[in-house]
């Protein structure tokens, strides 16, 4: 298949709706502040009259953002003076929803400018795979589940939309490309960061086993599309592109380009940590048997994060019909409710989380 023909990846749901419903993602960046706290506590702050800046790489909508930015700036101020200017660059790819962003920026209630007269939000609309911050000017990046997408999809996968069903070469596409971009978003950190800068980054990881937690619902949901292609509601055509960017990355992977020399691009890693995180939705359906409700949690969390990518493949959405991609979200996830409703399952995860101190 022609490289034109290749899905692209598509950004989370709009008009708020990954705010509304990404709440695993918040989870698992919740089972990481500590680490942020203490790279916060470690950063090089010299340059007293300069603004501090702090990148939050792939910030979707913003909700998620919201408590890591506030307890970074909490932490520096016990640092630096109320007066020292505090900047929090959000980045994301240019089709990213920011005005949801802005509204969360403006109103919500955990908003980390509420009593900082000197903190300064800004967007960036540019893919973190391209440089987005000049040279050695960020003290503190923070990325939370950005990096499990790759910069594009290396190979359709037969059969399925997720990676971790893929095998041989498509398999080994995959494996190349995210060895390769993970590489590559290092890189461009590493150049973005001061010396004596941190990193902080947060993905949904893979078991030693290969398992992710997500494994279930995936499995539904490729169901749902196979359904609906033997009814003709998709092309044959429409359900081979349907491919995720997202890849899931073991432990082994992150750690590979460290592995010759201790250090990669002036970068070592001080923490790392792999966590369980149990799926919250699955503990309220263990207190109130409510199979509706947990169909209607699991079904709308991927609706907001993966549907917008498989509506990509369409024909209609990839010649600028955005109704026919909202049309295709609402029957995958109407059918989708029904599955998991009749068969409840928990979407217990793996979290990883990685400081990265830059060298002074």
């Amino acid at each position: 298949m022609s490289k034109e023909a290749m899905p692209r990846h598509g950004v989370m749901e709009g008009e708020g709706a990954y705010n509304k419903y990404a709440k695993l993602p918040a989870g698992g960046a919740a089972l990481a502040v500590h680490l942020l706290e203490k790279a916060v506590r470690s950063v090089e702050l010299n340059g007293c009259g300069q603004p501090v800046v702090i990148a939050d790489y792939g910030s979707s909508q913003g909700k998620n953002s919201m408590v890591p930015m506030q307890i970074a700036i909490r932490n520096l101020r016990q640092r630096v003076s109320p007066d020292r200017p505090i900047c929090v660059f959000h980045i994301d790819q240019p089709s990213n929803d920011f005005n949801s962003l802005f509204e969360v920026l403006d109103t919500d209630q955990d908003r980390y400018v509420l009593g900082e007269p000197n903190v300064f939000p800004a967007v960036i609309g540019r893919s973190f795979y391209e440089s987005v911050l000049p040279p050695n000017s960020v003290h503190i990046g923070w990325c939370s589940y950005a990096a499990v997408w790759l910069s594009r999809v290396p190979a359709l996968i037969p059969d399925h939309f997720i990676s971790a069903h893929s095998t041989g070469t498509v398999r080994a596409e995959f494996e190349r490309q995210g060895a390769h971009d993970w590489e590559a978003f290092l890189s461009l950190r590493a150049t973005e960061l001061r010396p004596g800068g941190r990193l902080v980054v947060v993905l949904p990881a893979l078991a030693d086993d290969g398992s992710s937690g997500f494994e279930n619902i995936m499995d539904q949901a490729n169901a749902v599309l196979a359904e609906m292609a033997a009814g003709g509601l998709l092309t044959v055509d429409e359900r081979a592109r349907m491919t995720l960017q997202a890849h899931p990355r073991r432990n082994e992977d992150l750690f590979a380009p460290f592995a010759r020399e201790g250090c990669f691009q002036h970068l070592t890693v001080e923490a790392f940590e792999m966590k369980a995180l149990p799926d919250a939705a699955w503990t309220d359906f263990q207190r109130d048997g409510d199979h509706e409700a947990l169909a209607n949690k699991h079904a709308l969390f991927f609706r907001s994060v993966f549907v917008p990518s498989l509506a990509s493949a369409l024909d209609l959405v990839r010649s600028g019909d955005n109704e026919a991609a909202c049309i295709f979200g609402d029957r995958l996830e109407a059918a989708l409710k029904r599955r998991l409703a009749s068969q409840p399952a928990p979407m217990n995860s793996f979290v990883q989380t990685m400081v990265l101190a830059k060298a002074v």
